[in-house]
């Protein structure tokens, strides 16, 4: 417990300073006017509190409920990711950009055709209230005209509103300039990542795109060359994706007529009670040889023995750490790392041990990160998941640096490993650079 309440207190802290810094960039920097502000700033004070009111409400509201949260609250976290990186970019421009907010020098010495110019200060109106107090009236009123001390208040307080302002004097800087630079570069960020949130969210609830992949394995029998597996990943069923992402997921594999289909965990987000139904659909899979399926990190968060009998009733046969013969190519499969935590762990050594090595091995597995033990074991090709090749670019970079494969087809110790981008998305529903897909792995002989 103290472990997850300090998580909740750094990941508090860290969603504070990115919503204080987007108000200082799109608030402070763009509205002159105390109006202006304060309503900049009970806007941004709103989204900083959607962002865990969403994440708490997606672990405690029934299935059905979670939408009303999710949709708002996921995309302003989308659209949070991408204003902080575009406004933390324009910095590089604001900063060469200083230099042309600055004012010219004044010469003081300089006189109009009317002559000198009158700097001496004006003298103050005044009037007396009743109490005998004397009042500064300005311009508002006149030399000759009385204000009540009510009515006075009215005026100062609405021209408070909407008046400019008072900013700390700078001899340095043109306060126009800088709010024209301030402006331009908030307008251009606020352009840039709304498009990249549109964009992604079309892409995240389009239809998986299909790539074949053609792979090279040395000790593929050659009557088994074109030989097909579809592969798909990260369907990711829950609040946002239901029957109806299911079963356009299995019209794509049913129409590619494929030898065997795998599916490479993180199914669901939820439990078989909520979410039984819109997995019912993969009991129509079609292929010559099976489906099979492996578990993911997001089945050990919703109930992953409930979810294996659940898939094997369907038809689509759970790998646990074991493997098949398939006309002479060894099927392998193994649990995910995240089943470690539960007593429920890969097992490479049950799963390869004792097998003929002359015959080629493809094995199932979530993570790529899980090449490493499988190359110990002299696996030729593995398929996984688990990344979503990013899901929202530029955070391929940082999956990158756990996973040796964000996507496609690489090397890891000598052992093939392909990706999936995965036909689903996880939190924000955006896919901005890394649209989901289906993959149709065609095996050939080297």
């Amino acid at each position: 417990m103290l472990f997850i309440a300090l998580f909740l207190v750094v990941v508090l802290l860290i969603v504070f300073g990115i919503h204080w810094y987007l108000w200082k960039r799109l608030v402070k920097d763009v509205f002159t006017t105390r109006r202006g502000r304060r309503i900049g700033t009970l806007v941004v004070v709103l989204l900083g509190i959607l962002i865990p009111v969403t994440l708490v409400g997606s672990r405690v509201l029934p299935l059905k409920q979670q939408p009303i949260l999710a949709w708002p609250g996921f995309l302003w976290l989308a659209l949070m990711f991408y204003l902080l990186v575009t406004l933390a970019l324009l910095e590089l421009p604001r900063l060469a950009l200083r230099p042309w907010t600055r004012r010219r020098p004044v010469d003081n010495s300089v006189e109009t055709t009317a002559g000198p110019v009158d700097r001496s200060p004006r003298p103050v109106q005044e009037t007396v209230d009743a109490g005998g107090r004397a009042v500064d009236i300005g311009a508002a009123a006149g030399p000759a005209q009385a204000v009540d001390n009510g009515e006075l208040a009215e005026v100062v307080d609405e021209r408070s509103a909407a008046e400019p302002l008072p900013e700390a004097v700078d001899s340095r800087h043109d306060p126009s300039r800088r709010l024209l630079l301030g402006r331009s570069l908030a307008a251009t960020a606020g352009v840039l990542s709304v498009g990249a949130v549109g964009i992604g969210t079309w892409q995240a609830k389009s239809a998986p795109q299909l790539k074949r992949v053609p792979i090279q394995l040395a000790k593929l029998p050659a009557s088994m060359s074109g030989f097909k597996i579809a592969l798909v990943s990260d369907i990711h069923l829950g609040p946002l994706l239901g029957r109806s992402h299911t079963e356009r997921i299995v019209r794509i594999i049913n129409s590619v007529d494929a030898d065997v289909v795998a599916i490479v965990g993180d199914l669901v987000d939820g439990s078989v009670a909520e979410l039984g139904p819109a997995a019912e659909p993969l009991q129509d899979l079609r292929s010559r040889q099976g489906s099979f399926f492996v578990t993911g990190n997001h089945e050990y968060f919703s109930g992953y023995q409930e979810w294996i009998d659940e898939v094997n009733s369907l038809g689509v046969r759970v790998l646990r750490n074991e493997r098949l013969d398939i006309q002479g190519l060894d099927l392998a499969g193994v649990n995910d790392v995240t089943g470690s935590d539960v007593g429920d762990g890969p097992d490479f050594a049950k799963a390869l041990d004792g097998r003929d090595a002359s015959r080629p091995v493809v094995l199932l597995a979530h993570q790529p990160v899980q090449a490493h033990d499988a190359a110990k074991h002299g696996v030729d090709l593995q398929l996984s998941g688990h990344t979503h090749g990013g899901q929202m670019v530029p955070f391929n970079l940082l999956v990158g640096l756990e996973a040796p494969v964000v996507s496609g087809l690489g090397t890891v110790d000598g052992t093939q490993v392909y990706v999936t981008r995965g036909a689903g998305f996880w939190g924000p529903p955006v896919r901005f650079g890394a649209p989901p897909d289906i993959s149709v792995i065609e095996l050939h002989r080297a």
